[in-house]
């Protein structure tokens, strides 16, 4: 296995803050990159306030969200700012930014302005609604963009508001779509020396998520609604009672995998029933099918339900937490979790590095960066500040 991170090679200059554009700089940095944040001088990314939890009073996501990276400060709202940071990117492989657009630009760090001292630059930008079109300037969160894309609409039960999931996944979908354009984008620049930009929009990266939402309205005039716990005409995949008060998911919607459930059940002859022996005819009768099943899995306890159904081929899992999470021998086997030691909290624990490399995994090195810890390592150590020109930027609230 090569011990270098795949990524290694690459230097990004992450000016993003909160979520959409910071993720993308964590999937980069898992990797390998050289992910340097660019922070406010005051408060630093708003991150390191969010997500606080008793009785620590700090950030238990901050150290997820800016782990592998180093953080310099600069005050972007100022010229001395705004030239420092120019000359940092003048260094840098990637650009990573999600502020309103027009931001950059008003700062003097246009695209096309960088590209004049750094060609092959690749200027990654993250927003609610991209870069053009009538909705570019308009402010755009996560929950507004998982609206427009689609996803809302169809979350949660039917006689009930449009709900969300409990992350923010919006976010952090067009975070990952950005991380694939800026591979895509480093990957051409290969073949032409030259960078572009990559543009990706909070609501098209959830829109790419919906499936065959699109054509179902356009050619077959079908409008998916809410539908609870259960997808539309896919029966059964849904989750089933035990007899000691656990709930346990059954997906077995597939013809094959149906029989081999109905086997296990005692019940082969629902395979042959004019009612489910089908794909089509199970999603019709889907609630009278879902009965059957709980009456059958509720004279069960939830450990032996899963071993009967694991061992007939049946997929079939517990609703996981965090502690579950935690217990479970298949999360240590493949070193899901990862722990790091916190200098104030000691051992921190997070997920680890997806996907998984065979010869080049990536690997978190260390939980997100005090605001301004490698100010020195950066300004002096690469670009060659002395220690009056750091002094005097001190001193004018720059960094």
């Amino acid at each position: 296995m090569d011990t270098r991170l795949p990524l290694d090679d690459v230097r990004v200059v992450e000016l993003g803050q909160l979520l959409a554009g910071p993720f993308c700089g964590q999937l980069l940095g898992d990797f390998g990159a050289e992910v340097i944040k660019v922070e406010d001088p005051g408060q630093g990314d708003p991150m390191r306030q969010w997500g606080r939890e008793k009785p620590y009073g700090k950030s238990l996501w901050w150290p997820v969200v800016a782990r592998n990276k180093k953080s310099v400060t600069a005050n972007l709202r100022t010229e001395a700012g705004q030239d420092i940071v120019r000359r940092l990117i003048a260094t840098a492989d990637v650009l990573i930014e999600n502020f309103r657009p027009g931001t950059l630009e008003r700062w003097g760090l246009a695209p096309e302005q960088l590209w004049e001292i750094n060609p092959g630059l690749i200027v990654t930008r993250v927003t609610g609604f991209g870069q053009t079109g009538p909705y570019a300037a308009r402010a755009g969160y996560g929950s507004i963009g998982e609206a427009m894309g689609g996803i809302r609409y169809v979350t949660g039960d039917s006689d009930r508001p449009p709900a969300r999931a409990g992350i923010s996944l919006g976010d952090s979908l067009a975070a990952t779509f950005a991380a694939l354009g800026t591979l895509v984008a480093l990957h051409q620049r290969g073949r032409t020396g030259r960078g572009q930009v990559v543009d990706s929009a909070i609501y098209e990266a959830v829109l790419a998520m919906m499936e065959s939402l699109l054509p179902e309205w356009q050619i077959a005039g079908y409008q998916r609604e809410r539908t609870g716990t259960t997808l539309p005409n896919v029966s059964p995949s849904n989750v089933y009672p035990t007899s000691d008060g656990e709930m346990v998911l059954i997906a077995a919607n597939q013809d094959t995998v149906f029989r081999r459930l109905a086997e296990v059940m005692g019940q082969a002859e629902l395979a042959t029933d004019e009612r489910y022996a089908t794909h089509s005819a199970r999603g019709q009768y889907m609630e009278e099918l879902d009965g059957t099943i709980a009456e059958w899995s509720s004279t069960i306890k939830a450990d032996d339900l899963l071993d009967l159904l694991h061992g007939n081929g049946v997929p079939a899992g517990r609703i996981y937490r965090a502690k579950d999470m935690f217990a479970d021998p298949h999360f240590a086997a493949r070193e899901a979790i990862v722990k790091l030691a916190h200098p104030e909290l000691g051992e921190f624990a997070m997920h680890n590095v997806a996907p998984k490399l065979s010869d080049t995994p990536g690997r978190v090195r260390h939980v997100g960066p005090e605001l301004g810890e490698h100010n020195q390592e950066i300004y002096q150590g690469l670009l060659g500040l002395d220690d009056d020109a750091m002094s005097s930027l001190r001193s004018a609230g720059v960094i």
